[in-house]
């Protein structure tokens, strides 16, 4: 089916852009009850060491490799002190695996350099850590201190512009612009529920529209096959995480 460009949609006002904004995430909790991070940790250092090695691969294989990575490697110290080339044979499998090995060093030591091997709970903090950014920092903010923070991926920037939400592309602007339409105590399980629709409905190329559950509110409708059953096909039961 060829692909319907998306309908030109006049600017909302910002009181019904945030009822409309706050819906869809309404439906999307229904949706999508069981919605939560998808890489497996046990810790703040945990999450901080797989959330930096998810990136350029799927959370399904990090999380296939946590459980050597972390019966060898446990903390911050013991990463510190790992040997170069048995660390580069765990992260192997997720690729880039030289330039993953050099970023673990070196957060590593600079968590038991600068805050005892301790991960700090604070953004300002974790985003002057080597190789930590403010996706990364959000990731563990919300889901290992329950501080929340809005985690703009691939997925979540799309669906922020599909949605209408921000016509921002840098995702630091995404993340202000969207932040600002919902209550901050939403903004973790905001930031799971739109990745977890992004990788199951709405993807990159023919989202499911005709079996999109917040359709009626969204202003890129007809980017993807409208019809149901065709539309059904494309829904994913398991992310391609």
């Amino acid at each position: 089916m060829d692909v319907v460009p998306a309908p030109v949609v006049p600017a909302a006002p910002p009181t019904t852009l945030v009822r409309r904004a706050r819906k869809v995430h309404r439906v999307l909790a229904e949706t999508y009850p069981d919605a939560h991070c998808e890489l497996d940790f046990a810790t703040p250092f945990e999450l901080l060491v797989v959330t930096v090695l998810s990136a350029q691969t799927t959370d399904k294989r990090v999380n296939a490799v946590r459980p050597t990575l972390f019966a060898a490697y446990p903390d911050a110290r013991a990463m510190a002190a790992a040997d170069r080339e048995h660390l580069e044979q765990i992260v192997g499998p997720l690729g880039f695996f030289r330039a993953k090995t050099e970023s673990l060093l070196k957060l590593s030591a600079a968590l038991v350099e600068q805050y005892d091997g301790e991960v700090p709970p604070k953004l300002e903090e974790l985003v002057k850590l080597p190789g930590v950014g403010r996706k990364t920092a959000n990731v563990v903010l919300g889901n290992a201190f329950d501080i929340p923070g809005i985690t703009v991926d691939t997925h979540f920037g799309r669906l922020a512009r599909r949605f209408g939400w921000t016509e921002e592309t840098d995702p630091v602007k995404v993340e202000h612009a969207v932040g600002a339409l919902f209550e901050k105590r939403d903004w973790t399980m905001l930031s799971h529920r739109l990745i977890w629709h992004g990788r199951r409905r709405c993807h990159a190329q023919k989202p499911a529209c005709g079996a999109c559950p917040v359709a009626r509110w969204c202003p890129a409708y007809g980017e993807g096959p409208t019809d149901p059953v065709v539309a059904e096909k494309l829904v994913r039961t398991e992310g391609r995480n």
